[in-house]
């Protein structure tokens, strides 16, 4: 089994129903195990500023899939919600699943860099990562309480529980 952490976000069609969703969907996939979910949190986008303001969580699960296989399934869930995946990289979107972090590994490829290539500068990854993973290390040794202690928040506001 690896431990991925994969994290959540939407900003339409009812986000925090969107993210609900997506985490029962996310309970279904085949040789996983859901171990741990955040919080779910308010943000304020990144890119364009006139689009609603986000809402983000992030989940531990456990697999048996490949890194690629699971980001397979990952995709679906989005699709299946109505995503449409534009130049826009920032833009508004109903769902969207990142693989955060896969086990231990790094991963370097044309459909998935591991650990992700945005996470240290990212309050809504590192904040609520360090609410469900306090102790964990990145495979560059840096610790991801510390990430997040040292992160400017960005007025990031938790909204709910979603377990």
């Amino acid at each position: 089994m690896t431990l991925a952490y994969i994290g959540l976000g939407s900003n339409l069609s009812d986000p925090a129903a969107q993210i609900r969703q997506a985490v029962n969907h996310i309970k279904s996939i085949p040789n996983s195990q859901l171990k741990k979910i955040s919080s779910l949190y308010f943000s304020r986008p990144m890119g364009p500023q006139d689009q609603p303001d986000y809402m983000n969580a992030v989940l531990a699960l456990n697999t048996q899939l490949s890194a690629l296989a699971l980001l397979d399934h990952l995709q679906a869930i989005e699709n299946n919600a109505g995503r449409v995946r534009k130049e826009n990289r920032w833009g508004a979107r109903i769902l969207d699943l990142d693989i955060i972090l896969f086990g231990n590994e790094t991963i370097n490829n044309e459909r998935l860099t591991v650990p992700h290539y945005g996470m240290k500068a990212r309050e809504f990854v590192l904040i609520p990562l360090a609410e469900i993973a306090q102790t964990l290390l990145l495979p560059d040794g840096d610790r991801v309480a510390e990430l997040a202690k040292n992160i400017a928040t960005n007025d990031l506001k938790i909204h709910s529980q979603l377990d």
